[in-house]
């Protein structure tokens, strides 16, 4: 299995194929700089959540369109459904105090990805608003997090749920002792061209 950045870097390397983009403009649609793309493209860097995001929105793609390969060993059908385990797909991308595990990547039929997000103690990462029409549905699994919604911080803790509009600024926030993990659906309309 190859290393999760190499992933990023030949799907970023694909879409900006796709779409004719030099690393000028792909900068100037993803709000990320030329010289962080180059290094994303050449597997030099490990880029954060928040970077991915911005090239996902940039591209108007899914966040899972950037780290899933096109066809992974890590999903299996189990009496006819399909099975991914997030033991075995966790740590993907990650930053230093956040885990990503993408338990159904971006599908094109249903418009949603799902992933399980684990935030250590201390975590917090504000984040641009995604594509027009984005909408995030959050599950509190273990622990407790701080969203950052409609510019107020609200506490939610194991066995809660939320949903809102994420075509607008948000945030995460771990401001307990012990690691959070909770589980993120994200839905794009339509009319996003969520795919690779």
């Amino acid at each position: 299995m190859q290393p999760v950045n190499q992933f990023i870097a030949l799907s970023l390397k694909q879409m900006r194929a796709n779409k004719g983009w030099s690393l000028d403009k792909t900068s100037q649609k993803t709000g990320v700089s030329k010289a962080m793309l180059g290094q994303i493209e050449r597997g030099e860097s490990s880029p954060t959540i928040a970077t991915l995001w911005k090239i996902a929105t940039g591209f108007e793609v899914s966040l899972t369109a950037l780290i899933e390969p096109p066809k992974t060993d890590d999903t299996s059908v189990t009496r006819g459904v399909p099975f991914r385990s997030a033991h075995i797909v966790r740590n993907q991308p990650a930053q230093n105090s956040m885990f990503v595990a993408p338990l159904f990547p971006y599908d094109d039929q249903l418009n949603f990805e799902w992933m399980e997000l684990t935030f250590v103690a201390g975590y917090e990462q504000y984040s641009e608003a995604h594509s027009l029409g984005v909408i995030e549905h959050v599950v509190v699994i273990s622990g407790s997090v701080e969203l950052y919604i409609d510019e107020h911080w609200h506490t939610f803790k194991a066995g809660d749920a939320v949903r809102f509009n994420a075509d607008k600024p948000h945030g995460y926030r771990n401001q307990s002792q012990v690691d959070s993990v909770v589980h993120n659906l994200i839905y794009y309309p339509e009319k996003t061209k969520a795919k690779r």
